[in-house]
């Protein structure tokens, strides 16, 4: 009975085109994927490059002073790139992967991004997370909003009542071929993304499958409980559909904009421009109420004696510095309210499986908001760092020709927060639990089925 079902589910053109096209789709999303890697290893190789030869010849021009060689040096850190995060590339479209700073004022530097197509950044990459969460419940519910209804409306179902001895477990045959042609499709998709992005077989990309299988079980327990209701063709199409385009697009929606407004989050342009002229107004007050801050900050420093001249680079470099301390109750207030935000709509998003599969999969991928947080934090700390080892060779105007350049290589973060698996698949386990109850419940009371 079983071979038969599946034959003649596999036979519908219909079956084969869905499929096949569900298959080319999820390739070129791969494609992409692979297109977004590489893109990102060439700019870790032409950052490494850069950083080398701008060193070298700002050095040769440079000679003199080392206060105004660290004005144009940049050093930079990457944020390292997972193979996985081709499948869910989540904020990396958006937010840079490489920071590349000099040792003055940092906020007018953090949020430095690359230039990019407007549109392009509106319609998003057509990365395999999109295919799974947004194409694959369309073909779910293509494949299965006329299971028994379809055959009620052609007048074949009583055929099938008779000579099947449970009908129930019929309808359960049913959902099964579809369901296996599925999961097939997603792990055939999957296994040529292991060997077309070198992706590693480890914990994460088990994870990543886990929620996309427990994702693809969502849809086909939606439409189960659908089709036990007993309705029309029409009616399981409509209102399955319906639910697609409420779980997809409309509640997502309306929870950013919920999030937006319940955290409004100062701009990154205010916040730059804030640092700016926190610098730039230093230039018209006294030297020494400046200088009186800058060694309340550092106070290692108060042995360097700002001289009577009318320019020095210890003056210059602390006016840099209290740009940064002045505008970082806003700096502070940004970082909060972006953490805010996140903490929201993961807990919110545990209520909805497609939110909360998209979150999933950028959170494994190190391509969702933390990560991005984390970065920036590494990048405050990797530019502090840089300030207090050259700051000691500005003010002492040490050689530039006795520092090792060749030494300042391009830095990494690696994001090695871990995925709590538990916390993760019980949403859409519990989902799909209580649809499959429900759906069982109601084939139960209707008699005909049963």
């Amino acid at each position: 009975m079983l071979a038969l079902v599946f034959k003649n589910f596999i036979r519908s053109k219909g079956t084969k085109v869905g499929l096949l096209f569900l298959l080319i789709i999820g390739f070129i999303s791969l494609l992409i994927g692979q297109q977004f890697q590489q893109k990102q290893h060439k700019n870790i190789i032409e950052a490494t490059v850069y950083q080398k030869e701008h060193i070298a010849r700002n050095a040769s021009f440079h000679k003199d002073e080392m206060g105004l060689l660290l004005y144009y040096v940049k050093f930079s850190l990457v944020n390292k790139t997972f193979p996985l995060n081709s499948l869910a590339i989540g904020q990396r479209d958006v937010n840079p992967s490489i920071q590349s700073v000099t040792i003055r004022g940092l906020e007018g530097q953090k949020y430095d991004s690359e230039l990019n197509n407007p549109s392009n950044l509106l319609l998003g990459n057509l990365d395999f997370s999109f295919v799974l969460i947004y194409l694959f419940p369309l073909l779910i519910i293509a494949f299965t909003y006329n299971i028994v209804s379809e055959e009620k409306e052609s007048g074949t179902w009583k055929i099938v009542a008779t000579q099947s001895d449970n009908t129930f477990l019929y309808i359960l045959k049913l959902f099964y071929i579809r369901i296996l042609s599925l999961l097939a499709l997603v792990t055939i998709i999957l296994i040529i993304a292991v060997i077309l992005l070198n992706i590693p077989f480890d914990n994460s990309l088990l994870t990543f499958y886990i929620i996309s299988i427990l994702y693809i079980l969502f849809w086909f327990t939606v439409c189960f409980f659908m089709v036990s209701l007993q309705k029309d063709s029409n009616f399981n199409a409509v209102i399955l559909l319906t639910v697609w385009l409420f779980l997809i697009i409309i509640l997502p929606a309306a929870i950013n904009t919920y999030i937006v407004n319940k955290y409004p989050v100062p701009e990154a342009l205010e916040l730059t421009l804030k640092q700016r002229n926190a610098y730039h107004e230093k230039w018209d007050m006294d030297k020494k109420t400046t200088m009186n801050k800058f060694y309340s900050h550092y106070p290692q420093f108060k042995s360097y004696v700002l001289p009577d001249e009318e320019f020095s680079w210890l003056w210059y470099y602390a006016m840099q510095q209290m740009g940064d301390d002045e505008s970082a109750k806003q700096s502070l207030e940004l970082q909060t309210k972006l953490k805010q935000r996140n903490q929201t709509s993961q807990s919110i998003a545990q209520f909805i499986p497609t939110l909360h599969t998209q979150i999933l999969l950028n959170e494994i991928a190190k391509s969702d908001l933390e990560n991005q947080l984390l970065f920036m934090q590494k990048t405050t700390a990797f530019h502090e760092k840089m300030r207090l080892y050259f700051y000691p060779k500005i003010f002492d105007n040490a050689p530039v020709a006795k520092e090792n350049w060749s030494e300042f290589e391009v830095e990494t973060f690696e994001d090695k927060s871990q995925t709590n698996l538990i916390k993760s698949l019980l949403p859409l386990v519990i989902f799909n639990i209580i649809f499959i109850g429900l759906g069982w419940m109601n084939f139960r009371k209707n008699q005909q089925i049963i």
